[in-house]
């Protein structure tokens, strides 16, 4: 008795990791609304407005930051996997994220995970389709190490381009810093390379 317990117990799992899965939506389709973020499919350039004080920006200027953000449809047409790499002004890499992003269809709403490569950090987000934007609102860290919260939205989208505005905060939402990042995108290609 006990050698068929320990049998079932290591058989078991591996039975039931072969049956079929069943997708969110009742099968294998994917719920409609997954295809919220297909405007970020394919390859873009784009320009990044940080939003830095008056005395640094008098001293330094304006940075100067570019690069790309190319995406794919991922999942079995339930997400998008995507990535933004930038550069300053010298072509000196600054930024490189990693984002995949699926529809919850029994929540309504869509599941981030990014990574922030260079600095080895996670941040999640959960986003919603409204008013013709998508809104995110997400949690991480800080460059400095501090938790973050932040309120994204992709907006003003087009077939040839979109804008994001980010705003932050590193008080748990009491205070928020509006427009710290904006982003503007331009398409360069309908598929991205990966």
């Amino acid at each position: 008795m006990k050698t068929f317990a320990v049998a079932a117990a290591l058989v078991l799992p591996v039975l039931a990791s072969t049956l079929p899965a069943h997708a969110q939506s009742g099968g294998a389709t994917p719920a409609r609304e997954a295809a919220q973020f297909d405007f970020l499919i394919g390859q873009w350039e784009v320009a990044l407005q940080p939003k830095i004080g008056s005395l640094a920006k008098l001293i330094h200027g304006q940075p100067t930051l570019t690069g790309s953000w190319k995406a794919w449809r991922a999942f079995e047409g339930m997400g998008v996997d995507d990535e933004l790499r930038v550069v300053d002004g010298s072509g000196n890499p600054v930024t490189l994220a990693h984002a995949q992003r699926i529809y919850d269809a029994k929540a309504q709403r869509w599941l981030i995970s990014s990574l922030d490569v260079y600095r080895v950090r996670f941040s999640s987000a959960t986003a919603q389709w409204q008013a013709g934007e998508m809104r995110v609102d997400g949690s991480g860290t800080s460059a400095d190490g501090k938790p973050m919260l932040t309120r994204t939205r992709f907006h003003d989208i087009t077939a040839d381009g979109f804008k994001m505005r980010q705003d932050r905060s590193t008080d748990n939402g009491a205070s928020w810093e509006e427009g710290a990042l904006v982003i503007v995108a331009k398409r360069v290609a309908a598929k991205a390379p990966r």
